[in-house]
C-alpha cells in the first residue's frame, strides 16, 4: 500500500506539473509573435494576425464559447471541427491540471504525516531526466513526433489542412510548434528540479522539527 501510495503521487505530480506546462505554453503569445518573423505566406499584417489568434485562442480556452468565428481567416467545416476536437484536448488539459493541484495537495499532506516523503523524492530523482530525452528526441525527429502526436489523438485526418480553404494554417507553420513542444518540456523540466527541490526541503525540515531536544 506504501508504494502504491508513492507511485500515485508520483504520476499526480507528473500530470500537474505536465499539465501546467502545457497551459502556460499554449497562452503563451510571444511564441506566435515569433513565429511571424516571416509573412511572406499571408498578405495580412502582424497586427491582424494577433487580432484573430487571440479570437482563436479565447475560443479554445473558454467552454462557453460555442463559435469560431477569425474575421480574417475563412474555416472549412474540416477546419472548424478540428479546432473543436483541440477545444476538447484544451479543456481536459485543465481539468487534469484542477484534478492533480487539488489530490496532489492532500496526497502530499497524507505522505507527510506518514514519513514516506523520502520514498517519492528518490522516485521523482529518476524523472527529471525524462523531459530531457524527450527534448532530444524533438529535436532529432519533430516531424514524425509531430504526425504520431496527431494520430494519437485524433482519429482523422481533418488535422491536415489545406491552405486554400483553411489559409489560418499559413500563420501555423510547423516551427512554431516545435517551439511549444520545447517550450513545454523546458518548463516541466524546471519545475521538476522545483518540485523535487521543495520535497527535499520539507522532508529536511520535517526530520529537524522530530529531532528530540537534548538539554545540556
Amino acid at each position: 500500500m506504501k508504494k502504491l501510495r508513492t507511485y500515485l503521487a508520483l504520476l499526480v505530480i507528473l500530470l500537474g506539473n505536465l499539465s501546467f506546462s502545457i497551459a502556460v505554453a499554449i497562452n503563451f503569445t510571444p511564441l506566435f509573435k515569433w513565429s511571424l518573423t516571416d509573412l511572406s505566406t499571408s498578405e495580412l499584417s502582424r497586427e491582424v494576425i494577433m487580432k484573430n489568434y487571440t479570437i482563436l485562442l479565447n475560443y479554445l480556452n473558454n467552454p462557453w464559447i460555442q463559435r469560431l468565428n477569425m474575421p480574417n481567416f475563412e474555416s472549412s467545416a474540416q477546419g472548424l471541427f478540428h479546432f473543436s476536437e483541440v477545444k476538447k484536448l484544451f479543456m481536459l488539459n485543465y481539468s487534469i491540471l484542477a484534478f492533480s493541484l487539488i489530490f496532489g495537495f492532500f496526497l502530499i499532506r497524507y505522505l507527510k504525516k506518514k514519513n514516506e516523503l523520502s520514498a517519492l523524492i528518490k522516485l521523482m530523482s529518476y524523472t527529471m531526466y525524462g523531459p530531457l530525452i524527450v527534448l532530444i528526441l524533438l529535436l532529432v525527429n519533430f516531424d514524425r513526433i509531430f504526425i504520431l502526436f496527431h494520430e494519437v489523438f485524433f482519429n482523422n485526418e481533418a488535422w491536415i489542412f489545406n491552405p486554400s480553404i483553411d489559409p489560418i494554417i499559413n500563420v501555423l507553420p510547423q516551427s512554431f510548434f516545435l517551439a511549444c513542444f520545447i517550450f513545454v518540456f523546458i518548463l516541466f523540466e524546471v519545475q521538476l528540479i522545483l518540485t523535487y527541490l521543495l520535497l527535499k526541503k520539507n522532508l529536511r525540515r520535517n526530520y529537524e522539527k522530530n529531532q528530540p531536544v537534548i538539554n545540556v
